[in-house]
């Protein structure tokens, strides 16, 4: 044990300290998350899978990346069924489309329309907006820290899959 620090777990669980109440708000952060993604896919006619999609659609055209049928589900934990039903879905609300790759062109890869973006960004933006001006008060060395925890939460959490 460290001078003048509790112990980080007792034999009942973690001890009670200021690292639990961070775990406990980033709990509540994700609940609160959660139940705005929900009220955006209530507002919108779809499932809290459908949004999950949408997240993973845009998070692959940020980075540059193609998204099969086959990395979806993979991402979205979904069979093969569930993945064509969810893709399917999306495809019929305007907001996906089935292209041919460009890195191969004999595979079939999903793209999100604009339309898409678009309506997240209605929806999302204000949350994001005020996100990043929270970030903006804080220094690269907190930024730093903020980083390294939230992956290593992420982290921790895929391990479960």
């Amino acid at each position: 044990m460290i001078a003048g620090r509790p112990p980080v777990s007792t034999p009942s669980g973690p001890a009670p300290g200021p690292e639990l109440e961070i775990v406990h708000l980033l709990r509540a952060t994700t609940v609160e998350l959660g139940l705005h993604s929900t009220r955006f896919a209530q507002r919108n006619g779809m499932h809290p899978t459908d949004v999950r999609a949408l997240i993973a659609f845009m998070d692959a055209r940020r980075a540059g990346e193609e998204m099969s049928a086959g990395r979806l589900g993979g991402v979205l934990g979904l069979n093969s069924a569930g993945t064509t039903a969810l893709v399917d879905r999306l495809e019929g609300a305007g907001l996906v489309r089935r292209v041919r790759g460009e890195r191969d062109r004999r595979r079939v890869v999903i793209e999100v329309e604009d339309r898409a973006v678009e309506l997240g960004q209605a929806f999302f933006g204000p949350l994001i907006e005020r996100s990043v001006e929270l970030l903006r008060g804080c220094d690269d060395h907190q930024l730093a820290a903020i980083r390294d925890f939230l992956t290593g939460v992420r982290e921790a959490a895929a391990g479960g899959r």
